[in-house]
């Protein structure tokens, strides 16, 4: 039975939209939403959830279509019904999406929505590749309850803030707390993705039980799958502490797993030395607090503009890139100034030996290594 639609879309309270590229935020946050929408009751008659996952351009018309008669046909008990557009796959910047036929699809759904949802029925669309350059999505912004749930952008400066405190948050809830080290290394290992940030908490969760509920360092390393940028992060570590012999076995592993020395000089190496002399200058010229990050990051971010501006700047302009510097400030105290500044020339000279010379790529590396961790003020005192 067909229902009486209203003239025009009422964006407050009928038209719902989760969308964004975290699949697994995207998924938590549609269903606590449709638990609401519906009372958290669903007796198979009354609602509608539609598969929007579709394998070319026929079935995304064909999924287009079933929600358009979900939406005018009123549920067969009375009362009223939620319409699910579930997944839908088909929105994005791909081969499906660009379809004539998709289009055509898409089309008639927006000209359903444009004539009003029909009194007693909720529209509830999720998404996780949505392309926001179209008229579609336009739409959604103008006339839907948005909610958008994007990955975090590790391409971007100060990324490993925005997991940190993702992760902090997370755990909070499961009533777990990190040491400082755990939590740069959870960072790196877990990476952005909210749905992986989630499983890996529940397995320390589970792994600490209900007497310990701090994770340490080694609780990480049990637990959570070495990623290629937790080696990045585990061979600057090691430079930092000045463990030759970890170090060197982790460049070697990746130059045996097809790794080029340059990618591990700029995305290993270099990064950590600029780091460590950045805190080393910082901790020696403005005492700015070590023991913690909020205390450290605040201290940054309210120096006067002129003593900001040789720091690594965020690219949106939002501050300084905290989290890298804050990492090696604990172990830049094992340094001196003149030692940083040495070892900041020695891995300039490996940098470019490695472009413009044919000299042995891993001894390169190996020697330049051997002068970093002598340059500590205690070289013996290393630890994984």
């Amino acid at each position: 039975m067909a229902a009486k639609a209203k003239t025009a879309p009422q964006k407050a309270g009928n038209f719902f939209a989760v969308v964004g590229s975290d699949e697994g935020l995207v998924r938590e946050k549609a269903l606590e939403l449709y638990n609401q929408l519906t009372g958290g009751v669903d007796d198979g008659f009354t609602h509608e959830v539609i598969d929007g996952i579709a394998d070319n351009s026929d079935s995304a018309y064909e999924i287009c279509a079933s929600t358009v008669q979900a939406l005018l046909t009123i549920p067969m008990f009375g009362g009223d019904k939620v319409v699910w557009l579930r997944n839908a796959n088909f929105l994005a910047d791909n081969v499906t999406g660009r379809s004539q036929r998709t289009e055509s699809g898409v089309e008639s759904l927006r000209a359903t929505l444009e004539k009003g949802i029909p009194d007693g029925v909720k529209f509830l669309m999720t998404a996780q590749g949505l392309d926001k350059r179209r008229a579609f999505w336009r739409y959604i912004e103008k006339s839907a309850n948005v909610q958008v749930h994007d990955r975090i952008d590790t391409s971007r400066d100060g990324w490993q803030d925005e997991v940190a405190a993702l992760v902090t948050r997370r755990a909070k809830d499961l009533g777990l707390s990190f040491h400082p080290d755990a939590l740069a290394l959870f960072v790196m290992l877990a990476g952005e993705q909210s749905q992986q940030i989630g499983n890996e908490l529940e397995k320390l969760d589970l792994y600490l039980g209900e007497d310990r509920r701090v994770i340490s360092e080694d609780d990480v390393r049990v637990l959570v799958p070495l990623s290629r940028a937790a080696v990045v992060f585990e061979t600057g570590k090691a430079l930092q502490l000045g463990n030759v012999s970890r170090a060197i076995q982790l460049i070697d592993e990746q130059l045996e797993a097809d790794e080029s020395a340059i990618g591990i000089m700029r995305a290993s190496i270099i990064s950590v030395v600029r780091n460590l002399f950045m805190a080393k200058l910082i901790i020696e010229k403005f005492k700015v607090p070590t023991g913690n990050y909020s205390s450290f990051s605040g201290a940054l971010n309210r120096l006067s503009d002129a003593d900001r501006a040789w720091l690594p700047q965020k690219k949106d302009g939002s501050g300084v890139n905290v989290f890298p510097i804050f990492l090696a400030a604990e172990n830049a105290k094992n340094f001196d100034l003149a030692g940083l500044q040495h070892v900041m020339e020695a891995t300039l000279k490996a940098d470019q030996a490695l472009v413009t010379t044919g000299l042995d790529h891993r001894l390169i590396l190996h020697r330049l290594v051997v002068e970093i961790a002598a340059a500590r003020k205690s070289p013996t005192s290393s630890r994984r």
